[in-house]
């Protein structure tokens, strides 16, 4: 048999080529064939499976389960070309993961943050905190698809983003509100003044690479920290306005009377979601929207003031 290096090479070879990045399970993997060859494994058991899983020591245990989730899906692979192969079981370690709380956003507490980043030095890291913290209100994009922009995959004609290898590899169009798109726009030609040319990323430092995730995640801290936003109990992340967007969007829907049903698999593939079920974790996170569903089903167009 091939060497555990080559299945794993092949496997997710294969995988890739069906969108899939496995990033993770592909490090993962590749540290396992090094263990399963050093042992001299002939086969994959599930007694080396769970022993590979369990090596890393003093780290929670839905971390275990991730590697061996990894681990199960390659051994489902392996086993249609060695028989012998045992897939190990899912379950050894509890992977049930508690979502936080959402932080959602009062519209007064969104303007402080935009002009607290608008504030920073120097200028250019200014525009692009105040304009990238924008677009994330106003669209509810993922902190880490706004940073992969390119340049030209801001459309300012239509006011159409183009994201590109967002999550699960996925494409998608996204429409903006006009003041959205005036402000991307506003901000490009202020970044391509300062940068001396134009940039290949759209939020960027400089004329090339994108600005980093720690860096915004660091002025972010910093911000909300300054504002008071950030207290030992209270903790907002970037991705709470995205949180928000999408809260807002409900809410408006439920106060005109819409038919949320009919809306949400709409709602649901301008998010990026891969299945509506992501969609409706926003009701199970904010009361407000629960109540409103709740008139909403019983016949009471509920209102909240």
């Amino acid at each position: 048999m091939s060497s555990f290096h080559d299945h794993v090479a092949s496997y997710l070879k294969a995988r890739r080529a069906l969108g899939f990045k496995l990033e993770y399970p592909g490090s993962v993997l590749t540290q396992f064939a090094s263990y399963l060859e050093a042992a001299g494994a002939k086969t994959l058991t599930v007694e080396l499976a769970v022993e590979f899983a369990g090596l890393p020591k003093g780290v929670a245990p839905l971390h275990l389960a991730h590697r061996l989730g990894a681990l199960r899906g390659f051994a489902r692979y392996l086993k249609t070309i060695d028989p012998a192969t045992e897939v190990p079981p899912a379950g050894v370690w509890p992977t049930r993961e508690v979502r936080p709380t959402p932080y959602i956003w009062a519209e007064e507490d969104i303007a402080r943050l935009l002009d607290a980043a608008y504030c920073v030095k120097p200028r250019l890291k200014a525009l692009t905190l105040g304009t990238l913290f924008g677009l994330l209100a106003s669209s509810g994009q993922r902190v880490g698809e706004a940073l992969a922009l390119a340049t030209g995959d801001v459309d300012f004609g239509p006011g159409l983003l183009t994201v590109r290898n967002a999550k699960f590899g996925r494409e998608r169009y996204v429409p903006l509100h006009p003041t959205t798109t005036a402000a991307l726009r506003r901000y490009a030609g202020q970044r391509d003044t300062l940068v001396a040319g134009p940039a290949e990323a759209f939020f960027t430092l400089g004329a090339k690479g994108p600005i980093s995730y720690a860096s915004v995640y660091v002025a972010f801290r910093d911000i909300t920290t300054n504002l008071g936003l950030r207290t030992p109990e209270v903790r907002p992340r970037i991705h709470d306005l995205r949180h928000t967007y999408v809260v807002r969007v409900l809410l408006a829907w439920h106060r005109a009377g819409l038919d949320i049903s009919s809306r949400l698999a709409y709602l649901s593939n301008y998010l990026g979601h891969t299945s509506i079920e992501g969609t409706y974790w926003y009701y199970s996170a904010v009361p407000e929207l629960m109540e409103l569903a709740m008139d909403h089903a019983a016949g009471r167009p509920g209102v909240l003031g």
